[in-house]
């Protein structure tokens, strides 16, 4: 991984994301940035967000931090995977057998706020993460008029 990879903020974008398709229905983010400092997430959407809608956003996600949940992965034949779950984002290399990471149990379907196909390194347990930080959104519309972008940057709490 490189230098500035930090697993934390990538279990936070899977909470975040997972946030966002629960509530909103909208599809997972199709580009991220992950930095060890700040990070940033894009996804198609199709409206701006009001400054109350982002507080709780920013809330849901920190109480799903809270809640401790585990963060496990699970190997699934590329076929299977290729059901259940969008691949455009995961490099041809990942190979036939692809590594699904859940945020909740996955012998329990009704605690998984998340799962996807990913390649990244992930904490234990969502309290890991630390306390998520909104730091500023942006939406730009799309040129045909039918929805845009929600651009989305955060930060964690420095772990003491």
């Amino acid at each position: 991984m490189a230098k500035e990879y930090d697993p934390r903020m990538h279990t936070a974008e899977h909470a975040l994301s997972g946030v966002l398709i629960r509530r909103y229905g909208c599809p997972r983010c199709f580009s991220t940035h992950i930095n060890a400092n700040k990070s940033k997430v894009d996804f198609h959407f199709p409206h701006d967000l009001t400054a109350d809608e982002a507080a709780s956003l920013a809330a849901e996600v920190n109480a799903v931090i809270k809640a401790d949940l585990p963060v496990t992965a699970r190997e699934m034949p590329r076929d299977e995977a290729a059901r259940k779950y969008s691949l455009t984002r995961l490099p041809d290399s990942a190979g036939d057998t692809l590594r699904i990471v859940f945020i909740g149990d996955p012998d329990r379907p009704e605690t998984v706020l998340d799962s996807c196909p990913c390649i990244g390194e992930h904490v234990a347990r969502t309290s890991e993460c630390g306390e998520f930080i909104w730091v500023s959104h942006e939406w730009k519309q799309a040129d045909e008029g039918k929805g845009g972008v929600l651009r989305i940057r955060f930060k964690l709490a420095k772990q003491v």
